[in-house]
């Protein structure tokens, strides 16, 4: 009989063990550090459109007044948007975020409008540094939007972990996990990269 009752209480410490291995002990934090390595990407993508903005002043400077105002435009927005930071303990911020995209957006919209106007200038179109840059900016903004796409099927994952039994278990009581806050377009159609065809003949 002690035999018997030594079984169970091993099966029932073993059934436990088991339970409590899928309560989000492990789940949940890799489930929190995918969705931070992936903003990590955002990140790294919006830098590099950042970089990529001192060459196009550079390329473009010798433009007319009005293309010389959307220059200087995206030069402070380009201040702007890499004055506002998001570290991976704010990714639930909804305040902090909603203030990057709204940076990045605007930064987005001057680089468009800035190319879009170069359409008048055969010169510039011709300018082989200005083409290789034209390249980047557009790679670019598509990297952008898949790195966006890949945080935001992160946080989606994340979010469904802490709130779905038996994740929200450890989630709640041994975590202290929160939400995080996924990377919404500010503006209607913002987070499709823009078609930046600047070949001349349009």
């Amino acid at each position: 009989m002690n035999f018997v009752v030594a079984l169970r209480r091993f099966a029932l410490a073993a059934g436990l063990a088991l339970s409590l291995s899928a309560c989000g002990i492990n789940s949940v934090p890799t489930a929190e550090e995918n969705a931070k390595a992936k903003w990590a990407d955002v990140e790294a993508q919006f830098q590099r459109r950042a970089n990529l903005i001192p060459n196009l002043a550079e390329v473009v400077r010798g433009a007319g007044e009005n293309e010389r105002s959307i220059l200087t435009e995206v030069t402070e927005a380009r201040a702007r948007a890499t004055s506002v930071n998001i570290d991976a303990n704010d990714l639930g911020d909804a305040e902090k975020m909603a203030e990057f995209q709204a940076a990045q957006a605007q930064l987005g919209a001057g680089i468009g409008r800035l190319l879009a106007s170069f359409e008048a200038y055969p010169q510039i179109q011709s300018n082989q540094n200005y083409l290789a840059l034209q390249s980047q900016l557009e790679g670019t903004e598509n990297r952008i939007a898949v790195s966006i796409r890949d945080y935001n099927e992160a946080v989606r994952q994340y979010n469904t972990t802490i709130r779905t039994f038996p994740d929200i278990i450890g989630a709640k009581v041994i975590h202290g996990a929160e939400p995080m806050v996924p990377y919404e377009a500010v503006t209607e159609g913002a987070e499709v990269a823009p078609e930046l065809d600047m070949t001349s003949g349009n």
